[in-house]
C-alpha cells in the first residue's frame, strides 16, 4: 500500500513538473506581487481655513489623471523588444511601425539582392503567394513562429520588398497580418517582434551565403602583399592588397599564428579585439624577428577600401601603435597571412 502511494505521489509530481515546464509565462511576467496596484489614488490637499500654504512649483506637480490604457501587473510583458541585426559589412537596420528595414551598401557583393532574398525564403520553406518582379515585392503565406517564451505559436503574413535608393539597397519586411491561437494580434510590441524575426531570418540567410562566397574567394587568392602606410590623419596603418571579404576570412588563422587570440569581433563594424602573448616559437615558425610588442589586449580596426583592406592596431585604451611597432607587425602579418594560405590549400 505504501509503495502504491509513493508511486502515485511520484507520478503526480512528474505531471506537475511537466505542466510547469510548459508554462512559459514566467519569462514575460513581473517577478513579485501586485500590491502596488492596490495603492489608494492621490487626493487633493485640503488645508484648514486660514492656513497659508507654501508657493507651488508646477515642475514638481504629480499628474493625477493617468490613463488606464495598457497592461499592468502580471499582464505586463516585460520582455525586451526584439532588435534587428546588422550582420553584413556596411549594413544598417531600423524599425518603424510594423516594418523592419535592412540597408546595404550598393556594391558588387550586394548585387542580385532580390534573387538572394527569394532564395533564402525558399530554403526556409516559406511559401510565396504573390510576386511582383517589376517592383521587386512579394507577399508570403502564413509563417509560423514557435518560441520558447510563448504558450502558442504566432503566425504572420508578410510583404517583403527590395528597393534601390541612391547609394544603397533597402530590404523591407512588413507584417500584413499577425495571429495567435486563431485571434488577430495588433499590439505594437508583437508587430515589432515578428517583423524583426523575419528580417533577422533573412539577414542570417544572406550572411551565410555571403560568407560561403567569401570563403570560396579567399581560397582562390594566392599570396598577399602587406605594406605600411598612414591614414588621413597621419596615423600608422597596414594596407593589405586584397578585398575586405578575403582578408577577413584569413585573419583569424593569421592572428593566431601571430600569438593573438581573438576575444571579440564584429564584421559589419570591422572591429576585432585580441589578447597578445609573445612566443619565440611563433616567430621562429613565421621566420620573423620578435616585434618586442608588449603582451596584453589590443584592438584592430579593419577597413574596406574596395580592392584593398586597411588594418589599424591600437591598445585596448584606443592609442594607435607607433610607426615602428606598426612596421614590425606589417612584416609579421604578411608572413602569417601567406602561411595560412599554404596550410589551408
Amino acid at each position: 500500500m505504501v509503495h502504491s502511494l509513493q508511486k502515485a505521489a511520484g507520478v503526480s509530481l512528474v505531471m506537475l513538473l511537466a505542466a510547469c515546464s510548459n508554462d512559459q509565462s514566467y519569462k514575460h511576467q513581473v517577478n513579485g506581487n501586485e500590491d502596488y496596484l492596490k495603492a489608494p489614488e492621490l487626493r487633493e490637499l485640503r488645508a484648514p481655513a486660514g492656513m497659508v500654504l507654501p508657493m507651488q512649483n508646477g515642475q514638481y506637480g504629480i499628474n493625477n489623471r493617468v490613463s488606464d490604457a495598457g497592461s499592468v501587473g502580471y499582464a505586463l510583458d516585460i520582455r525586451p523588444p526584439s532588435q534587428p541585426l546588422a550582420l553584413m559589412a556596411g549594413s544598417r537596420v531600423q524599425f518603424s511601425g510594423n516594418t523592419a528595414t535592412l540597408l546595404l551598401e550598393d556594391n558588387a557583393k550586394n548585387q542580385g539582392l532580390w534573387n538572394q532574398v527569394i532564395s533564402v525564403l525558399e530554403s526556409k520553406g516559406y511559401r510565396i503567394t504573390g510576386h511582383q518582379e517589376a517592383s521587386q515585392t512579394l507577399t508570403t503565406d502564413w509563417v509560423e513562429w514557435p518560441r520558447g517564451d510563448e504558450k502558442v505559436a504566432y503566425q504572420a503574413r508578410y510583404q517583403i520588398g527590395v528597393q534601390q535608393q541612391a547609394y544603397q539597397h533597402q530590404l523591407s519586411v512588413k507584417v500584413l497580418e499577425l495571429k495567435a491561437d486563431g485571434k488577430t494580434v495588433s499590439d505594437a510590441a508583437n508587430m515589432q517582434r515578428y517583423s524583426i524575426s523575419m528580417l533577422n531570418t533573412i539577414s542570417e540567410g544572406l550572411e551565410k551565403r555571403q560568407n560561403a562566397s567569401n570563403a570560396q574567394n579567399a581560397a582562390g587568392v594566392g599570396s598577399m602583399v602587406v605594406q605600411a602606410a598612414a591614414d588621413d590623419t597621419g596615423l600608422p596603418v597596414a594596407i593589405v592588397r586584397a578585398p575586405y571579404s578575403v582578408v577577413w576570412e584569413r585573419l583569424p588563422a593569421a592572428l593566431e599564428k601571430m600569438g593573438m587570440t581573438i576575444t571579440d569581433s564584429n564584421r559589419p563594424q570591422g572591429t576585432i579585439a585580441v589578447t597578445f602573448k609573445s612566443s619565440n616559437s611563433n616567430w621562429a615558425a613565421l621566420s620573423v624577428s620578435n616585434p618586442d610588442l608588449s603582451n596584453g589586449d589590443y584592438k584592430i580596426q579593419v577597413g574596406d577600401l574596395d580592392n584593398r583592406t586597411s588594418l589599424q592596431f591600437s591598445t585596448d585604451k584606443g592609442r594607435v601603435l607607433k610607426e615602428a611597432d606598426n612596421a614590425a607587425l606589417v612584416t609579421i602579418l604578411q608572413a602569417a597571412l601567406n602561411q595560412s594560405v599554404a596550410v589551408t590549400k
